[in-house]
């Protein structure tokens, strides 16, 4: 069954934050990763089209699939994972969550759906109108 992750992304103030930090990240290692202390106990539903949904200004607006988990001992002896992620950077509906410590499993069903294609959105615009607009269903 498909699970996804939530996880804060710490020090983005917006989504072009994480794409810069992802070039990087590709640039160097020739791969896109996110290597977290916890390894998560149910890869093989995360495996199954899972994905981490980024959250930035305390709002998910962003996914990527998750293509695999690779465990390893850090140079401290500290057991660790890298979740291998797609580059691809799918914008999502805004949808609040509170700060929190780590990942979480988030259910397919509670996850925001993609934007859909082809609407362009002023990242400027204020967030209560974002909002207001995505609850008309005009976002």
């Amino acid at each position: 069954m498909t699970i996804h992750l939530v996880k804060l992304c710490v020090g983005a103030d917006d989504i072009s934050d994480l794409v810069n930090w992802q070039k990087h990240l590709q640039s160097r290692y020739k791969r896109v990763f996110h290597t977290t202390r916890m390894v998560p106990k149910r890869v093989p539903d995360l495996l199954e089209g899972g994905s981490i949904y980024w959250v930035i200004k305390r709002q998910i607006r962003v996914r990527q699939t998750i293509l695999d988990v690779e465990e390893f001992v850090d140079d401290q002896g500290i057991r660790r994972c890298h979740l291998m992620l797609d580059p691809t950077l799918v914008e999502t509906r805004l949808m609040a969550r509170r700060p929190f410590q780590g990942w979480r499993y988030l259910q397919p069903s509670d996850a925001p759906d993609d934007m859909p294609q082809g609407i362009e959105v002023d990242e400027d615009m204020p967030e209560d109108l974002r909002s207001e607009l995505m609850q008309m269903g005009l976002l």
